[in-house]
């Protein structure tokens, strides 16, 4: 979806999308329409759907598309913001847990390296 250029007086406009989950099992998405040069500090305050978690914004790392960014970055059309909430659990000791719990060992779906560790 391309933007159409602004009509004179008007401010040019990008459309980025917002994803946070503010707990397990709960996720929010929003699409945003930004003026031009927009950052990512800046989108977070400008929505009000996410202002609940202004205040605990310094627990969180932000990232656009899966990578984690400073707040000052200029936001593109179509980026992804993304707020990430700090981990509750090593993934390894979640791992080791689910282990205990079912008995058996979790298998892998991956297939082996057979024939490629061999000579």
């Amino acid at each position: 979806m391309a933007l159409a250029e602004p009509v004179e007086g008007q401010q040019a406009l990008i459309a980025v999308e917002l994803v946070w989950s503010p707990q397990a099992g709960v996720v929010h998405r929003l699409d945003l329409r930004l003026p031009l040069g927009c950052t990512l500090g800046q989108a977070l305050q400008a929505c009000a759907e996410f202002q609940p978690m202004q205040a605990r914004l310094a627990e969180f790392k932000l990232g656009i598309w899966g990578r984690q960014q400073p707040a000052d970055t200029v936001l593109r059309d179509r980026d992804r913001i993304e707020v990430y909430r700090p981990l509750t659990v090593d993934p390894k000791e979640a791992r080791r847990q689910r282990y205990k719990d079912r008995g058996e060992r979790i298998v892998s779906r991956h297939r082996p390296l057979a024939g490629k560790t061999r000579r």
